[in-house]
């Protein structure tokens, strides 16, 4: 030991001297300016390189999958929101390292361009009637952006020219598909962690796995599902939905199906049986909870309250792009939106046979017309409105009284008013993109997803505080200058007259700010990214 030490003191001392030597001085030869130039370049250029270095993408872990089960999706077969969220949420996922099929019935409606691509993978025959009838189930594949899409085939059930005819047809409709769909994930030998399951049409997913799937490979998958609008339940008698299902009688009881003295609830008897119940904004999920809005299950769902979840939609960033939107006239971007959106209200006015005068306000509505949307409140202002500086554009279809109305409008206020009782896809991305404001005053709205296109094409929204809208508006503070849109509360034509004048007056009066919320709008992130990693940690919930 005391010779180790006596090596170490050794070292220090000759590293000692051989420190204190100085090297003897050397005059070096210049070096050429470029070669001294070029070092300094290499240099900066490294320096710059590991600053900004991009780090390898990790997948997130653990990796999960997940069959969505639903009655439509983009661009298949869409009708509404749900359409949407079920082309762009399993999208998001699967950027998460989730491993995602999307299950649907093959309606001949589906255009060819899709049917011609899709892949035979297999068919079976089904027993589903109470009386032992069964049925074929045919499996057709589909892939496309790491999202596998697999259409049940039937020709007795999907044959009509629309998903939704009438609850006769529908009932049966959907209580085979529930049932094909599970059949074909144990055909297929796919044994999902989580089956996610979307408004009534695959409510009975749930009880179907719970009950006449209890042994089969599928048995330990935990399932969600998500009510995107409540006001649709799949309500019909109890002898037809027996019928249909065979479902053992235990489940007919007021826990489970029974509604009213009669009748079976499909929506309620899924809402039963599975693991998480989501919405799709937080404010409608306590809103559900409550008489005003529940629909008769408010009861249900303050019972099954501890699984219920709101976790806000968002848009598909990608296809609703304005910098890359092909139909627009002058697509932009937040750098140069306060000009180009000028061009695209000057062409939208001309496209509509309105004065085509920059300086007017215009506002648009893009909507279903019916109750839900508040039409009854713009039906009572809309007159008010029109006052010179103010063009109004209607984009929509649906009750005909309300396509009266519109049409009215436009004939009293012609040059002012614009109603195009249609949907043109087209037609309301250059209604987005040319509008100073969109008014979407429903009287419940479970998320919305016209606010958000709005926003992201730095068009001003005008709504009413409730569910998704309340979530995502967030109203314009005079004396802070924050927010980006304009809301009000109850459910009052004298409200939303007054909503609209202080959008009108911001923008006519204050110019400055309203530029600011519209770029504000525009920075917003509206995309799937949150909610897809807020479902994503909720099926890690279910399956750790």
């Amino acid at each position: 030991m005391a010779k180790a030490k006596t090596e170490n003191k050794t070292e220090k001392k000759t590293e000692k001297k051989t420190k204190t030597k100085a090297a003897p001085k050397t005059k070096k030869p210049k070096e050429p300016k470029e070669v001294i130039e070029a070092k300094v370049t290499e240099a900066e250029t490294a320096a710059v390189t590991e600053e900004h270095a991009v780090p390898e993408t990790v997948a997130p872990q653990p990796r999960r999958s997940i069959a969505f089960i639903g009655s439509e999706c983009y661009p298949f077969v869409k009708t509404g929101g749900l359409g949407d969220v079920m082309y762009a949420l399993p999208k998001a996922l699967a950027e998460l390292n989730c491993d995602v099929k999307v299950i649907l019935p093959r309606y001949h409606c589906i255009p060819a361009q899709y049917q011609e691509k899709m892949v035979y993978r297999g068919s079976f025959d089904m027993d589903l009637c109470e009386d032992g009838k069964s049925f074929y189930v045919g499996i057709m594949e589909y892939v496309w952006d790491g999202v596998v899409y697999d259409f049940i085939d039937n020709d007795e059930f999907f044959t009509g020219g629309n998903p939704y005819t009438n609850l006769v047809d529908d009932i049966p409709k959907y209580c085979y598909f529930c049932k094909a769909a599970l059949a074909a994930l144990n055909y297929m030998d796919w044994i999902p962690d989580v089956i996610h399951c979307h408004d009534w049409q695959a409510s009975l997913v749930p009880v179907f796995l719970r009950t006449q799937f209890a042994d089969t490979a599928i048995k330990d998958s935990k399932t969600v599902l998500t009510i995107h609008n409540l006001r649709f339940q799949g309500v019909y008698n109890i002898p037809t939905i027996r019928y249909w299902t065979n479902l053992p009688d235990y489940v007919f009881n007021k826990d489970v199906f029974k509604t009213g003295y009669e009748d079976a609830n499909m929506l309620k008897a899924g809402l039963t049986y599975t693991d998480i119940i989501t919405t799709v904004s937080n404010t409608y999920a306590d809103e559900i909870e409550t008489p005003d809005y529940g629909e008769n299950l408010d009861a249900h769902l303050r019972y099954h309250g501890g699984k219920l979840r709101g976790i806000v939609n968002g848009i598909d960033v990608v296809q609703w792009d304005p910098k890359a939107d092909t139909r627009l006239a002058a697509p932009y971007d937040i750098t140069d939106v306060l000009d180009r959106k000028k061009e695209n209200k000057k062409a939208l006015q001309e496209e509509l046979g309105l004065e085509v005068d920059e300086g007017k306000f215009v506002i648009g509505l893009i909507s279903r017309l019916t109750d839900q949307k508040g039409l009854d409140l713009v039906n009572e202002i809309l007159p008010s409105l029109v006052d010179g500086n103010t063009q109004i554009v209607v984009l929509g279809t649906g009750d005909i009284r309300y396509e009266e109305s519109f049409r009215g409008f436009e004939s009293g206020f012609k040059g002012s008013v614009c109603s195009c009782i249609m949907y043109d896809e087209g037609r309301a991305h250059r209604i987005y993109a040319g509008a100073d404001a969109l008014l979407v005053p429903s009287l419940f709205e479970p998320c919305g997803l016209t606010q958000l296109i709005a926003m992201r094409y730095g068009t001003v929204p005008v709504v009413r505080e409730t569910g998704g809208l309340k979530d995502t508006v967030e109203p314009y503070n005079q004396f802070t200058h924050e927010g980006n849109g304009f809301t009000f509360d109850r459910y009052e034509a004298g409200l939303l007259y007054d909503a609209v004048n202080r959008a009108k007056t911001l923008y006519f009066t204050d110019r400055w700010h309203w530029d600011e919320m519209v770029q504000r709008d525009m920075a917003k992130d509206v995309s799937w990214k949150t909610s897809a990693e807020q479902y994503r940690a909720l099926y890690l919930e279910l399956k750790p």
